[in-house]
């Protein structure tokens, strides 16, 4: 595959540089990818079609649920179902309906058991880590995407307060996953910009490419804390973007995750079977909702 440059795909098409670098950035140049500050273009790399691409019916919904404040739709259980079940898996205590409340009424309610005030916080920091992905689904998976989910989900918690604890930022400090050792933290960029640049280089994304996006991400593990809801985030993000249904690891899920997390490279059925599985569940909330896939 013959690749040129920014300049020389504008010569090619009488375009302005500015006009095809604008593409690049917004992911619509087919087989575009940097390579340090350059651009390098596929030869035969076709013109973006012009207009908005059509969006699924569940973003459309979701957009249009959200935007109008709808309740019980399938945006209102979305939010509640994604967040109770992203943060239990990190140890959070809040409930299910704790969780509902919280997202109902922006309050916690009556409890008798004493509630970590980080857990409200993170709780009602990933309803808007939610709105971001739906809103700006479409837009090409970038590090600056992934700080931003970072930074909205950590800050006002008691790790925000830490001197060493860099918030919507990569880790400063060695960390390790379920025993297993991580990249170190000054190669993080580096596998980051990598990881990406693989990524977004595929012209049509499947499940498979955003499991092993996912594996990758966690294997790397770019921040202090937070790593597994970013991903997960992220994942439902990429699902919406390529018309994909996306889903929710839930506790009965979870031991299953793990697995197939150690497991992927070498048999990745387990992770897979394991996001179909729960591909399904949410399938069966787009049935109840009459929503419709495609």
């Amino acid at each position: 595959m013959d690749l040129i440059t920014v300049t020389k795909y504008a010569q090619m098409h009488g375009l302005p540089e500015r006009t095809v670098r604008n593409w690049c950035n917004a992911g619509k140049m087919q087989g575009a990818f940097l390579a340090g500050k350059t651009w390098n273009i596929p030869a035969d790399a076709p013109l973006p079609r012009k207009g908005k691409p059509k969006i699924s019916a569940l973003l459309k919904r979701l957009r249009e649920e959200k935007d109008g404040r709808v309740s019980g739709g399938i945006y209102h259980r979305t939010q509640i179902d994604l967040t109770y079940n992203s943060n239990h898996i990190e140890g959070s205590r809040l409930t299910h309906d704790q969780t509902r409340y919280i997202f109902e009424t922006n309050t916690i309610g009556i409890t008798d058991n004493a509630v970590n005030v980080d857990d409200i916080v993170e709780t009602t920091n990933h309803f808007r880590c939610i709105d971001l992905i739906i809103d700006r689904a479409e837009e090409r998976l970038s590090e600056s995407m992934i700080k931003e989910l970072h930074q909205i989900l950590k800050t006002g918690t008691s790790d925000s307060r830490k001197e060493w604890f860099m918030v919507g930022d990569y880790k400063k400090l060695p960390n390790e996953v379920g025993g297993r050792e991580t990249c170190p933290p000054e190669q993080v960029h580096a596998q980051m910009r990598l990881l990406l640049s693989e990524y977004n280089t595929k012209k049509e994304k499947t499940l498979e490419d955003i499991i092993d996006l996912h594996q990758r991400f966690e294997l790397i593990h770019p921040f202090q804390d937070g790593n597994g809801r970013v991903g997960r985030l992220i994942m439902f993000k990429e699902c919406l973007a390529c018309g994909i249904v996306p889903f929710i690891i839930t506790e009965d899920l979870k031991l299953f995750y793990y697995r197939g997390l150690n497991e992927w490279g070498h048999v990745n059925g387990y992770l897979t079977d394991t996001f179909l599985t729960a591909q399904d569940n949410y399938k069966s909330l787009l049935d109840y909702f009459k929503v419709k896939i495609g």
